[in-house]
């Protein structure tokens, strides 16, 4: 079975080169589509994937009935020319793969539950907050961001859902001070066993950076060439007001558009607006906020 899921991914890469050799390892049509908004994108920024590579680590196997589940991490890796410079961009999935009487049925991505994520609206009380200065360090966040991207650093919870927990860690890593322990609806901190919404909660963090004039403060910049690095942005895919998603600006690409970073479905240097995501929608909205120092 693993030389099976071997050759599924093996096909799935040359796919993502413009390769088409699945014989009779078929990629699903929901992956080949998946496969071509990327490439898609890539034209767009007169861009291209040159070189794909993927290696997986089977993470468990269980028996459903007659079938064999094969719970599945993957990371991919594609080496990408735009005009004359050339970036890495890298990301891990979570994968199931199903087989019956020996052979591959199904392979689908494992779903990110959203629905028990906690959410809380901050309401802001700077009076209570820490009000220590900084000098905000973008790459020393950034060195960060690239050390922890595929990984989780003990020193912190690990959370199910991880991307803003891990985009908070990069700008403390940066030198910002957490600040209106312990009430979590005030500041922006993680203690011990305990966390601010904004630490870990995306859309807290985004009403965050809108609204604190202490502590973290950020200002909303109107586009994303705008950004720095070290900058972060907010991802509503649904466009209803209830924001999902935190990148950190980790490189710009030949153009000058930010490559970003994230975790949960843990990406590095990947372009910021997220058209090839499984979670992209035509009313999907951004904000960008730049980290500014505070003296």
């Amino acid at each position: 079975m693993k030389e099976k899921l071997i050759k599924l991914l093996e096909s799935r890469a040359q796919l993502f080169v413009g390769n088409d050799h699945r014989s009779s390892f078929e990629v699903d049509s929901k992956v080949s589509e998946i496969i071509q908004k990327k490439r898609e994108s890539y034209l767009k920024r007169e861009a291209e994937i040159v070189k794909c590579h993927a290696e997986s680590q089977i993470v468990r196997k269980n028996h459903v009935e007659e079938d064999v589940h094969l719970h599945y991490r993957v990371h991919f890796q594609f080496l990408v020319k735009q005009l004359d410079k050339l970036t890495l961009e890298e990301k891990c999935e979570e994968r199931t793969a199903i087989f019956r009487n020996g052979e591959l049925i199904g392979d689908t991505e494992n779903p990110i539950d959203r629905e028990n994520m906690e959410h809380e609206t901050l309401q802001f009380e700077e009076e209570s907050m820490a009000r220590s200065g900084y000098q905000y360090d973008r790459l020393a966040a950034v060195r960060y961001a690239e050390r922890w991207w595929n990984s989780y650093n003990p020193k912190f919870r690990k959370f199910d859902v991880d991307c803003t927990n891990y985009i908070s860690q990069c700008i403390h890593a940066g030198g910002v001070p957490m600040s209106g322990m312990p009430n979590r609806s005030k500041g922006w901190w993680m203690q011990n066993n305990n966390w601010s919404f904004s630490w870990s909660v995306a859309h807290s963090m985004r009403w965050y950076l809108s609204g604190a004039k202490s502590g973290l403060r950020a200002k909303e910049v109107p586009s994303a060439k705008d950004l720095l690095l070290g900058d972060v942005i907010c991802y509503d895919f649904q466009g209803d007001g209830r924001f999902d998603h935190t990148t950190i600006v980790v490189a710009k690409d030949a153009n000058g558009m930010p490559l970003v970073n994230a975790h949960t479905q843990n990406s590095r240097m990947r372009y910021w607006a997220y058209e090839d995501s499984t979670a992209y929608t035509p009313n999907i909205k951004y904000k960008f906020f730049s980290i500014v120092d505070h003296g």
